[in-house]
Formats: C-alpha cells, sequence, structure tokens
C-alpha cells in the first residue's frame, strides 16, 4: 500500500490481471497475434537495405535471398529489383492481415472484460446496505461503473499486451542494430535512464491530477443527476438559473484540473521529445562517421536509421502514455474501492432456507441507529401473531418506515433481534426473507416499462391473465383498460404518465400478484383525494385478508381496519393496544 492507504501500482496490476484471468485464451490469442507481427515490423527496412548494398552498390545478396532466387534471376539487376521490390507488399500485406485479426479479437476480448467486470460492480453495488448508498448517493456508483469501470479494460488489453509486443520488438531490434555495431546500439539506448526517470517523476504528479478530476467529475455528475431527478421542483420554484450555477461551478473546476493534466502532459512530452532527437542526432553522427571508416555499409547505415525510428517511436509512445495511464490507474482503484465495500447485512454461510412463512413477527429489544449520536429506535419488543392486522402510528420521525426496513432487513438491529416464526432473521437466506413481504410505499416506485411489465416486478413468471386478476383486485383494471395500449401502456420515469392514485393502485396490484404472507403498508392514502383513497382502501382490505399486515398511517382513522396498534415517539414504543378480540400479545414497556 502507498500512503495514505492508497493501493499501490503493482497491487492495482495485479488486481486487474486477477480480473482479466477468465479471459485468458483471448489474451493469449492477443500475443501471439502480436508475436507474429513482430518478425513483419523487424523486416521492413530490409528491401531498402538490399536495394542500397547489392542493387546500387556492389555487396551480395543475403544469404537467405540467394537461396530463394533462381540463378537466372540472380544474374540481372532487374530480376532482383522486382523480387526486392515485391517484399514490402507482402510485408504490408501480411501485417493487415494480423493486425485485422488482433484488432477484432482486441475489441471483443476488451467489451467482454468490461462488460463482466460492469456486471460485477453492478450487482456488488445493489447487494451493499442502504447506509452505504444513503451516504454515498447513487451518482458516484454510476460514475465508478459507467466510467471508472473502462480501466480495467485498457490496462489488461489496450495497454498491456501491445507494451509486452512493442518491448520484445524493441529488444529485438536492438540485438539486430547490436549485430551491426554494438556502439551504435548502445548509444541508441542512452535515452531510457532519461525518459524513465522523467516518466516516475510526472506520474506521480498525474496521479495526484487525475484522483482530484476523476472526484470532481464524480459530483459534477451528481449535481446533473440531481437536477434532473428533482426537474418538477426545479420548474416550480423557478430555480434553474441555480442548478445551472451549480454545474458550471462543478464543471468549472473539472476544467482546471484537466487543465492541470494537460500542462504537465506536455512538459513531459516535450523532454521526451528533446530526449529522442537528441538521441537520434548522436547516433546519426557515429554512423555516418562508421560508414565513412568502412565498419559498416551504407545499407546498414539505412536500417539503423530505420530501426532507430522504430525504436523511438514505441518508445515515444509509451512514454506519452503515461499520462493516460496514470488516469487508468485513479480510475482502476476508484472501481477497486467500490467493489471491496463489505455489505453491512451479510448472509451467514449456513443460512436457512424459508418457503412460505406462517407470518408471526416478534420484535426483542430492538434498537437502531443510522448515526452514533442519533438512535433511531431504543428498546422496541413486541409480539404480532400471523394474519394480524398492525396500525402504526406516531409522528414524522418517530421511526414507524425504520421498524419496517428492519423487518425487511435492509438494516440489522445494533441491538436486539426480530424473529420470524420463532427464527432470527439474521438466520434466514435474504433472498427467501424478502419473498415473504409485499410493499405498498406513499410514493409507489414504478420503472420505465410498461403497466403490466409493473405490475410483475416482484412476480416475472406471471401471467397475462394473473396480471389483470391482479389488477382487478386492485381496483386498477378500471384506469388501464381505457388506456390505449392497455397493459402494454409505458408509464414513463418513475411513472410520470400516471397520477398519484394510478400509481398507488398499480402498486396495490403488484403487492396482490406477489401474494406473500406478510404485508406492509406505507402510508398507501396520505397523497390522494377522497374517492381515490376509498377506493383503494377497499382493494387494501381485500389485499389484507389471511395476511400478517403492519400499516403506517398519519390519519388515525386509516387505522381504524388494524385490530392492534403501536404508536412510536421518538424511536420508543409509546402506547400499544389491541381490540377485544384481538390475539395479540404484546409485551414491553409502555408509556
Amino acid at each position: 500500500m502507498t500512503d495514505g492507504g492508497r493501493p499501490s501500482d503493482t497491487a492495482l496490476y495485479r488486481r486487474v490481471f486477477l480480473e482479466a484471468r477468465p479471459f485468458w485464451r483471448h489474451i493469449g490469442g492477443l500475443f501471439v497475434l502480436s508475436l507474429l507481427v513482430m518478425p513483419l515490423t523487424i523486416l521492413t527496412p530490409w528491401p531498402l537495405k538490399i536495394v542500397v548494398d547489392s542493387i546500387l552498390g556492389n555487396h551480395e545478396l543475403p544469404g537467405l535471398l540467394r537461396q530463394v532466387l533462381p540463378a537466372e534471376a540472380r544474374r540481372t539487376d532487374i530480376g532482383v529489383l522486382v523480387l526486392v521490390a515485391s517484399l514490402p507488399i507482402a510485408i504490408a500485406l501480411g501485417r493487415e492481415i494480423l493486425e485485422q485479426a488482433f484488432a477484432i479479437l482486441r475489441s471483443y476480448t476488451g467489451e467482454k472484460l468490461l462488460l463482466t467486470f460492469r456486471a460485477k460492480l453492478f450487482r456488488h453495488t445493489q447487494g451493499l446496505s442502504l447506509t452505504y448508498h444513503d451516504k454515498v448517493g447513487s451518482a458516484d456508483s454510476a460514475y465508478r461503473i459507467q466510467y471508472d469501470a473502462p480501466a480495467v479494460q485498457w490496462i489488461a488489453v489496450e495497454a498491456f499486451i501491445p507494451l509486452v509486443s512493442s518491448l520484445l520488438t524493441l529488444t529485438a531490434m536492438i540485438v539486430i542494430m547490436a549485430r551491426i555495431d554494438l556502439s551504435l546500439a548502445l548509444v541508441a539506448l542512452t535515452v531510457t535512464p532519461i525518459l524513465y526517470g522523467a516518466s516516475q517523476i510526472y506520474s506521480r504528479r498525474l496521479k495526484i491530477h487525475w484522483r482530484e478530476a476523476k472526484t470532481i467529475e464524480s459530483s459534477t455528475l451528481g449535481v446533473v443527476h440531481e437536477a434532473l431527478s428533482a426537474v418538477r421542483v426545479v420548474k416550480a420554484f423557478a430555480q434553474e438559473e441555480r442548478e445551472h450555477a451549480r454545474y458550471v461551478h462543478h464543471a468549472s473546476r473539472n476544467l482546471k484540473e484537466q487543465i492541470r493534466i494537460a500542462v504537465t502532459g506536455g512538459w513531459f512530452s516535450m523532454i521526451v521529445g528533446i530526449a529522442m532527437a537528441a538521441g537520434t542526432a548522436v547516433v546519426l553522427f557515429l554512423a555516418v562517421s562508421q560508414v565513412q571508416n568502412g565498419r559498416i555499409t551504407l545499407g546498414d547505415l539505412v536500417v539503423v536509421m530505420s530501426y532507430l525510428t522504430m525504436l523511438y517511436d514505441p518508445l515515444q509512445a509509451v512514454s506519452r502514455s503515461v499520462a493516460s495511464l496514470q488516469g487508468s490507474l485513479v480510475s482502476a482503484a476508484r472501481a477497486f474501492e467500490l467493489l471491496d465495500q463489505v455489505p453491512e447485512v451479510v448472509e451467514k454461510p449456513d443460512a436457512r432456507h424459508l418457503s412460505r412463512a406462517r407470518g408471526e413477527v416478534a420484535f426483542e429489544g430492538v434498537s437502531f441507529s443510522y448515526t452514533p449520536d442519533r438512535p433511531a429506535l431504543c428498546g422496541i419488543s413486541f409480539e404480532v401473531p400471523a394474519g394480524s392486522r398492525v396500525g402504526i402510528e406516531g409522528t414524522t420521525g418517530a421511526g414507524k418506515s425504520t421498524l419496517m426496513s428492519l423487518m425487511l432487513r435492509l438494516y440489522d438491529p445494533s441491538e436486539g433481534r426480530i424473529l420470524l416464526d420463532g427464527v432470527d432473521l439474521r438466520d434466514l437466506k435474504v433472498r427467501d426473507l424478502r419473498s415473504q413481504f409485499a410493499i405498498v410505499l406513499q410514493d409507489p416506485v414504478l420503472f420505465s416499462s410498461s403497466i403490466g411489465e409493473n405490475i410483475a416486478y416482484g412476480s416475472p413468471d406471471a401471467t397475462p391473465d394473473e396480471i389483470v386478476a391482479a389488477a382487478q383486485a386492485a381496483n386498477a383494471h378500471e384506469f388501464v383498460s381505457l388506456l390505449p395500449m392497455g397493459y402494454d401502456t409505458e408509464v414513463g420515469e418513475r411513472g410520470v404518465q400516471l397520477s398519484g392514485g394510478e400509481r398507488q393502485r398499480i402498486s396495490l396490484a403488484r403487492a396482490f400478484l406477489r401474494n406473500a404472507p406478510i404485508l406492509i403498508l406505507d402510508e398507501p392514502t396520505s397523497s390522494v383525494d377522497v374517492k381515490t383513497e376509498a377506493a383503494i382502501l377497499q382493494a387494501v382490505e381485500r389485499l389484507m385478508q389471511g395476511r400478517t399486515t403492519f400499516m403506517i398511517a398519519h390519519r388515525l382513522t386509516t387505522l381504524d381496519i388494524c385490530d392492534m396498534r403501536i404508536r412510536i415517539d421518538r424511536g420508543e414504543i409509546a402506547s400499544m393496544s389491541a381490540d377485544a378480540g384481538a390475539t395479540a400479545r404484546f409485551a414491553g414497556s409502555e408509556a
């Protein structure tokens, strides 16, 4: 680990390649293709050397060429020239075929790796506790999944394979240059320490700037997400200019950071360019002297200078990619940081399977805090037999919704335990536990799909007839059937195409179709008119039949259909009562 607890570059590379390990066959194929391109790259300047030395000069043809050429062709320069002139075409054709295959396989491997990694991040993010999402917000997680995750693809495929291939090619070129003239090869390599030292200095600076830029970009996306999610409120209060100013403020900070990155990268590129030019000048001076002294041929000079260009171009490209590489390392670190977040609600390895619960619920000394200095619930204890209807009342912020969230195990109690049919919720499989509940919220959540798909959200295998039956039970079929597309009508983002009462009845239909043994109703009629409320309550009473029901409401008259009540005040039970015919047993202190 580096200072500040951040992972080192080596640790990040290791994690990237662990993510890429399932694709080792594809990556191996890319290496093979890159190795096949290497000899063709090395051969590129040799036709010109042959022309200069053996056709324009008086040197013999290379041994391999003498074996390939027929004796008749070797007698005339025209025959040799025709063959030599065809070599660049053959080399170029071979390179193009291999590079095309490489590009296709690289694209497939990179995109497949990225899809797999993004899916892994998305699944993990959905599994994180609500505490994390409440603290960080959805925009930051979305940014890491969408914009930071591609760094894994870039490092593992786009950067690593060409880098290794370039290093192997460079090694081969250096060996050939050394066989021609060792001193020229050594001089050509003198720029390497300069490039390495400069890259080490500037990479640290670039990483600092990239880390700040990524943080600012994420917060900028958060402003956009927040403003567009609440666009009705923004328009209602005429605050478009205010939100625009917030966006520009964050985007301007990002602009300054990007300029710093460009300036730092520019200085680094200038040092690289000057070092390359100096190396080329020195090699050229020495090579010409070697030709004049007869130690190498003019064709050798052509090969050396061609190799030097091919040697320096990859080195320059690699050196100049330091800025992008540092940005990718920062992005990879941010993506892995999200992946390293530990869910607070964790399923036990030996968790018990539950097919369908009876619906007996018990709270035993349950306490919970969102933050250490702000307790939400303190010592809550009560028992509810299966099939009971429990009304939960209390002022805003008293802890009513927290009570229901704990029952769904969206959070775990800090003290005490919650039992379902006598079993601690923490001993059950999370998926099985949550399948025992149907929920109708105060602000019903619909997805950007059809009405039918929204009703079947909790029961994706439901038939069209079952969807219609659930809508009829929820008093929703009448208005749905009047729509031009019926159950195929798209509801828009968060159901904006429907009224509040229509959305609530779709939510009730979803609960009917879910057919769970426990029902949670969180203020189901608080935002509708009296007529719609009557229709919803009629559907609610049907939905309650044979189910353990918890109903939260501010209007106490709404709770008249309940056979027991619990009043919560400041996180504690203020009072508990049951109708004469109720069989519930309450335990705990009463105010």
